[in-house]
């Protein structure tokens, strides 16, 4: 019956009519289909994407993800920051989540850990003391970065704290040790780049909410080319000591298009030195 009295309606048409009525849950679909049949992810089209000399879909440029991952990788309320002093400024935006399936399996112990670190987060997220961001938390920080591709060799440069990474995409190659951004091989699968990514440390976080994981975690990037301009970026996480279970997380990342898109400086050791070693000041006087 609503959907024959809203056939053909313009919007501004049907918002008066739901304004009237006590159907919202019924209003609430008709009156949302519009917006999101706008928001689905565009057709894979790797077919018009860019490509290299040597027929490789040209991930070159500088890239972004745009969503509130970083503040917490599952669905999230907005609500007010760990720092009330600070107001709006301080706040956590509300998020869909990029988690598949909605929430990480975390063993029992590993989620009361998590738990502890969101309620300690200003003190302990790494991010507050500058660290490297580790891998895939570097990817959807506030931050652009850029991709310098090669045949052998690809970079990704991050704004954030000058990180970086070099994926091999020759034959691969083991880590002689844990590293912050962790030991990253490549390779081609079609028109995806497949990153396996190991040895990293623990000492780095997935977001802002305490999400974590320990040094045996094994990531598995994968980017997509889905239009000229946009990457769909997927990232598959095994940690047994901390997950029941692989997990994984997925967002386009869009290029940037200014004329002059470039990476600024964001070195952010400078602006936490007070905060770091402050204590270790020589104190003068009685």
């Amino acid at each position: 019956m609503l959907s024959e009295v809203f056939s053909g309606a313009r919007p501004l048409v049907r918002f008066r009519f739901c304004a009237q009525g006590k159907i919202w849950a019924a209003c609430f679909s008709l009156l949302a289909s519009p917006f999101l049949s706008a928001q689905t992810p565009a057709a894979k089209d790797s077919a018009h994407f860019a490509r290299t000399a040597d027929g490789k879909p040209d991930l070159n440029g500088i890239w972004q993800a745009l969503n509130s991952a970083n503040w917490n990788i599952e669905g999230h309320a907005a609500q007010a920051g760990p720092i009330l002093e600070l107001g709006a400024i301080g706040a956590i935006p509300a998020g869909l989540g990029v988690v598949e399936g909605g929430k990480i399996p975390y063993l029992p112990e590993a989620a009361a850990q998590r738990d502890k670190n969101f309620a300690d987060r200003v003190k302990l997220d790494p991010e507050v003391k500058c660290y490297l961001p580790g891998v895939p938390r570097a990817t959807y920080m506030p931050y652009p970065f850029q991709i310098v591709q090669s045949q052998n060799r690809i970079l990704i440069s991050y704004e954030y704290a000058g990180a970086a990474r070099l994926i091999n995409m020759g034959k691969p190659t083991k880590a002689p040790d844990d590293f912050w951004m962790g030991w990253s091989n490549g390779r081609w699968d079609g028109d995806t780049l497949v990153v396996d990514v190991t040895h990293q440390n623990d000492q780095t976080w997935f977001d802002r909410a305490g999400n974590f994981h320990s040094a045996a975690l094994h990531v598995v990037e994968r980017y997509t080319p889905i239009s000229p301009d946009a990457i769909l970026y997927e990232a598959q996480m095994e940690d047994p000591k901390t997950f029941s279970q692989p997990w994984k997380i997925s967002m386009p990342l869009y290029r940037h298009l200014e004329k002059n898109a470039q990476l600024l400086e964001f070195k952010c050791v400078e602006f936490v030195e007070e905060l770091l070693y402050g204590h270790l000041r020589k104190k003068t006087g009685p």
